[in-house]
């Protein structure tokens, strides 16, 4: 990964962290707390791929092993992660355009579900049953609906700032026109990109009537 990218990711990672633990685990919210830290991997997976979203996953993963107040074994939430890194990685654009929210809303849900059952089981593993006395069920749906509500503050923020960092922007397309970029897709679908070409176009046509007018006026010029 490039210096800039590890820079980014870890800076994004504790502060997601910090937040996590002193912000969202003190609201004493009924079931799971919200993982902003899985919605910051899943964000930067979504524009770094498969592999980026692995090596990501696994250290924003044992960032929260290792931080208090983890009461589990140091590498369980890092298995986790790096797991969720690389599937998310896998749903990362070609061309880094979204026609619709609805994908990564999917990716975030699948997220959010998968890694409390793979927490869960790697738990069981070593013999920590305190999911089961919690409650799985209400532990998977409390898990998907925090992180699915605040999911629209973060990743694409979290996308937009990973792209500008990476310094580099999209290819163009086989058309010749740039794509538009992963947060774009998430907030508006593209819209406000066409709205731009749309402004663009008219002031070129403009500029355009502009001086075929001034060339009509000085060849009147020169004949009389």
């Amino acid at each position: 990964m490039r210096f800039n990218r590890i820079l980014l990711s870890t800076a994004l990672v504790v502060v997601a962290l910090v937040i996590q633990v002193s912000v969202l685990a003190r609201l004493q919210l009924p079931g799971a707390v919200p993982d902003l830290v899985l919605l910051t991997v899943l964000g930067l997976a979504l524009v770094y791929g498969h592999v980026g979203g692995a090596l990501i996953g696994f250290g924003a993963g044992l960032l929260c092993d290792l931080a208090p107040p983890a009461d589990h074994a140091a590498g369980r939430y890092a298995l986790v992660l790096c797991v969720v890194g690389y599937l998310a990685g896998l749903a990362k654009p070609e061309t880094g355009r979204l026609r619709s929210a609805s994908g990564p809303l999917v990716v975030v849900v699948g997220a959010a579900i998968g890694s409390t059952l793979l927490y869960a089981g790697v738990g069981a593993l070593v013999g920590d049953t305190a999911a089961r006395h919690v409650g799985l069920g209400g532990l998977l749906f409390t898990a998907a609906l925090y992180d699915l509500l605040i999911a629209p503050f973060t990743v694409p923020l979290i996308i937009a700032l990973a792209r500008r960092a990476d310094n580099d922007p999209l290819g163009e397309t086989s058309s010749g026109t740039k794509a538009t970029d992963v947060s774009a897709g998430w907030l508006s679908s593209g819209t406000g990109l066409r709205i731009g070409k749309q402004r663009g176009g008219g002031l070129r046509m403009k500029a355009a009537k502009a001086r075929v007018a001034r060339a009509g006026r000085i060849k009147g010029v020169k004949r009389l």
